[in-house]
Formats: structure tokens, C-alpha cells, sequence
């Protein structure tokens, strides 16, 4: 009988930790969104030297810099949960949480025309990049007007 109730509690402990690692705190989820974003801009930000013409086209950059950001920009999103409006130094305006359709739709733009940016840069299409860039650059813009705290 003791070793019953031993297993019990153990396997009680088990899944209270599992439950407890299973929820993380708010905090975690704007650390989570704010670091996805802070990466997309270290790959994407170089990439405009590119379009504006100050940087040559460097095909194997953009490949590289592409690959990353592809899965990067399905990243944030999971982070906007609810309860996490007001948690840290977020930007978040409560738009993203009253209008989610809106924002889930400015979010598939952006990962939409990032895959272009990608697509572009693996067939080495520089004039193709540089407007695509553009357009990457929009989708952002966008979601940064509507969804964004200046």
C-alpha cells in the first residue's frame, strides 16, 4: 500500500509540473513575440541596403538571409495572447485583441509575400527582389499602422 501511494504522489508531482511548464507566464509570450520580431528585423533590415541600391546583390546573401525569415515571420503570432495587452514594455495596441481577424490577416500578408522574397532570391531575380522587398516592407508597414503603438 505504500508503495501505491508513493507512485500516486509521484505521478501527481509529474503532472502538476508538467501543467505548470505547460502555461508560460505572460511575460514570456511578449519576450517570445518581441524577440521573433526583433530577429526578422536583423535579417530583413540588411536586405534593404539591397533594395535601395546602396549594397549590390549578393544572391547567396539573399538566400541566406531569406531562409531564416521565411520561418521567422510564422513566429510572433503565437505570442499575442490574450492577457498579455499590458504586460512589460509592449507596443501591442488593444486592436490586435478586438480585431483579430484583421490582424491574423495582416499576418498571413506578411508571411505570404515573405515567401515571394524568398522565391526571388533563390532565383536570383534582383530586379524581382528589390520590388518584392518593397512589398515585404508594406505588409509591415501596414500591421505597424493598425496593430502597433509609435
Amino acid at each position: 500500500m505504500k508503495t501505491l501511494t508513493k507512485i500516486a504522489i509521484a505521478a501527481g508531482a509529474v503532472a502538476l509540473a508538467t501543467t505548470a511548464m505547460a502555461q508560460p507566464k505572460p511575460e514570456n509570450f511578449v519576450k517570445q513575440r518581441q524577440s521573433a520580431f526583433a530577429l526578422i528585423g536583423w535579417y530583413f533590415g540588411p536586405l534593404g541596403a539591397v533594395a535601395k541600391g546602396e549594397k549590390p546583390f549578393n544572391k547567396d546573401d539573399a538566400v541566406r538571409a531569406t531562409s531564416y525569415l521565411v520561418p521567422l515571420s510564422k513566429m510572433p503570432w503565437e505570442g499575442f495572447v490574450a492577457g498579455t495587452e499590458n504586460v512589460g514594455n509592449t507596443k501591442a495596441k488593444p486592436e490586435i485583441w478586438s480585431k483579430a481577424a484583421d490582424f491574423k490577416k495582416a499576418a498571413d500578408n506578411m508571411q505570404t509575400e515573405m515567401a515571394k522574397l524568398a522565391q526571388l532570391a533563390s532565383a536570383g531575380d534582383e530586379a524581382g527582389f528589390k520590388k518584392q522587398f518593397g512589398a515585404v516592407g508594406g505588409t509591415c508597414k501596414a500591421c505597424h499602422d493598425d496593430f502597433r503603438k509609435q
